[in-house]
């Protein structure tokens, strides 16, 4: 009876502050886009720890993919592998957030400032932490070979990093491309390269920004309003997927979306066309859902689900490698555990990963804990002009500092509702973190705003 009680406290306590975080939202915010975006890294992320195994061999741990021997689960990467979502999503927030911050009268460089140090906080203390961590590791002897597969599985979702950041400062310039001219380039280096053989060893790496300037340059087009009919959707998700079936049956590209270790032709490292034109595809399928994802998020437990995964995307994001390398480090003493410490070779360590992936979730948890303060803004008490208030957080628990303070904010900063620097519907703006931050988010952020004296 009294486990059935406290049960029911927590479910109520949920559904209460899900109540709350959907009431704090804006009647004018596109809940689709944020449901697209937790949907992009949830996607990343799941992927990741499906298809990359440590496989432990005399005293240390090398990297393995059950794509390898299992080519058969290639359909995985086409359901987890959703980069360009994000891309997508990523273009369609930052022109929009560029304009209203001209509208404001803010500058380029302050707009550019604001954004790309969500995206910096995080990645400091991810360096900082692994360097730590290296260190550490070669001091006490561990095989050299060993240590580069864990830093270089760590740092990992760095390269995407850099594109996006990369992207987002040139969005002035590519606000009015049109995605066909980067699809162009695509086209000619994979035509060069395995058509007809020519061009030096790094042409490949062209396709780094040009293959994800097509969905961000899509997202820009949704910004102008050129992808508001369904037809769009449409037309992108038909072509992409004939295209990439094309491009898989007839001219020799892997049907694998995702790299595979040993492979001699990776459609990510660097992006081929057959990428891009799936990611076309994904792209047609993400704007035909908007309005059911729209319909979906006027519930308050799937919003406050998605809020919340916004809140923290690049911590998510930059950690998850990590909360699979520690789960995997620290039960080695235990013996070669299944799914885990062993060879992804058949069905029985697809089964046995699958038991491990709620560990995986747990561990990326306490990182969660440990390090989303830096993509809020920093953690502890910050001075500041105007009111602190030291409060509650959304699900009941005392968890961060919640800024209380009048409309007038720095460029690219802001609450809940509206746009940066403006007071939401509300009237005041709890700054406590922003949901869209380094993910691509835009002008506003992700916590509910409050009236003055209140606690949250």
């Amino acid at each position: 009876m009294a486990d059935s009680r406290t049960t029911k406290g927590i479910w109520q306590a949920v559904r209460h502050g899900a109540r709350r975080v959907d009431e704090a939202t804006p009647d004018s915010r596109d809940r689709a886009v944020d449901a697209l975006r937790a949907c992009a890294i949830l996607g990343v992320v799941l992927g990741h720890w499906l298809v990359t195994a440590l496989v432990a061999h005399d005293g240390g741990l090398y990297t393995a993919s059950p794509l390898g021997r299992m080519p058969w689960l290639a359909p995985i990467s086409w359901i987890f592998q959703t980069l360009a979502v994000f891309f997508l999503v990523g273009g369609h927030v930052a022109t929009k957030s560029l304009a209203s911050a001209r509208a404001r009268g803010l500058t380029y460089g302050q707009w550019l400032r604001a954004r790309l140090g969500r995206l910096a906080r995080p990645v400091l203390a991810l360096l900082c932490l692994w360097a730590v961590v290296t260190a550490g590791l070669l001091l006490t002897g561990a095989p050299a070979d060993t240590v580069h597969t864990l830093v270089k599985l760590a740092l990992s979702p760095l390269w995407f990093l850099l594109v996006f950041a990369a992207l987002t400062a040139a969005t002035p310039l590519v606000a009015r491309l049109h995605p066909l001219w980067p699809l162009a380039v695509v086209l000619h280096v994979d035509v060069l390269r395995f058509g007809l053989h020519l061009g030096p060893s790094w042409l490949g790496w062209a396709n780094l920004p040009a293959g994800w300037l097509v969905p961000y340059t899509l997202g820009a087009a949704w910004t102008r309003g050129e992808l508001d009919t369904r037809r769009a959707g449409r037309v992108l998700l038909v072509f992409g997927t004939t295209a990439t079936v094309g491009l898989v049956c007839w001219a020799g590209y892997p049907a694998a979306m995702v790299g595979v270790p040993g492979a001699v032709i990776s459609n990510l490292d660097p992006p081929t066309l057959a990428a891009v034109t799936f990611g076309l595809a994904q792209c047609g399928l993400a704007l035909l859902l908007r309005d059911r994802l729209r319909r979906a998020m006027r519930r308050p437990l799937p919003w406050a689900a998605v809020a919340t995964v916004n809140l923290s995307a690049m911590t998510i994001f930059l950690w998850h490698q990590t909360a699979l390398m520690a789960t995997t480090a620290a039960t080695l003493p235990a013996g070669r555990l299944p799914g885990l410490h062993t060879v992804p070779d058949g069905p029985a360590w697809i089964a046995a990963r699958l038991g491990w992936l709620p560990v995986f979730a747990l561990v990326l948890a306490v990182c969660w804990g440990a390090f989303r303060t830096y993509e809020q803004g920093g953690g502890g008490r910050r001075h500041m002009r105007g009111r602190r208030v030291w409060g509650w957080g959304v699900w009941g628990r005392r968890s961060r500092v919640v800024r209380v303070h009048r409309g007038a904010g720095r460029g690219g900063q802001a609450g809940w509702g509206g746009e940066a620097g403006r007071p939401g519907r509300r009237g005041r703006v709890a700054r406590a973190g922003h949901a869209n931050g380094a993910a691509g988010g835009g002008d506003t952020g992700a916590v509910p705003r409050v009236p003055r004296g209140h606690r949250v």
